[in-house]
């Protein structure tokens, strides 16, 4: 009986390792988005030759909406593959206690009310804070829109393909919106 213990794994683990090692792994690397901080993005779109533009997720811990939108928008495979084709991820949490140095100015949390808010969070908002709310950077950090609210991937991803294809140089929102299809089934608000 040991001999045939013996020969089992002999035979059965080796077989294991091989079958594991040509199994191919899937790199879902495209299918999440890859955020990264305020100061990173500033520091690429400084130093990159052909940077891309920004984008700024601007949330809340507390915020219910902002964790739907994470989940059911950001998390959608075809939307994070764009996302991280077209443009450098930023997410920023509106009530960091961190300061920020962007161009010279340092950009602190204010307190106010019972949780306060940052400074850069105000700046990209134009001062409507809400959340959650997203903002398109241009190439040099410049604000090109400000989105307020939760959005469902299929809008989401139209409103992210007219800054990042630079439809907006050529075509208004509108024109634009009525012309387009999106390339997955936007009905459905899950992946």
């Amino acid at each position: 009986m040991k001999f045939l213990k013996h020969i089992f794994y002999l035979t059965a683990v080796p077989t294991f390792i091989l079958l594991t090692s040509l199994t191919p792994v899937e790199n879902n690397e495209d299918e999440t988005i890859q955020w990264i901080s305020w100061e990173e993005a500033s520091e690429l779109i400084a130093n990159e030759k052909s940077p891309k533009k920004v984008f700024v997720d601007v949330y809340t811990d507390w915020c219910g909406w902002c964790k739907v939108m994470d989940k059911k928008t950001f998390n959608h495979p075809e939307v994070a593959k764009y996302m991280n084709e077209k443009y450098y991820m930023v997410k920023f949490n509106a009530e960091q206690k961190e300061d920020i140095q962007y161009k010279g100015v340092t950009f602190k949390f204010v307190p106010s009310g019972r949780r306060g808010y940052h400074e850069l969070a105000a700046a990209l908002l134009q001062n409507k804070l809400s959340y959650p709310s997203t903002v398109f950077l241009d190439e040099k950090m410049a604000i090109m829109s400000v989105v307020p609210g939760f959005v469902k991937a299929g809008e989401f991803y139209t409103i992210a393909k007219y800054f990042g294809d630079n439809e907006f140089k050529e075509k208004g929102w509108e024109d634009f919106q009525k012309d387009y299809k999106v390339p997955f089934d936007a009905t459905s608000d899950t992946k």
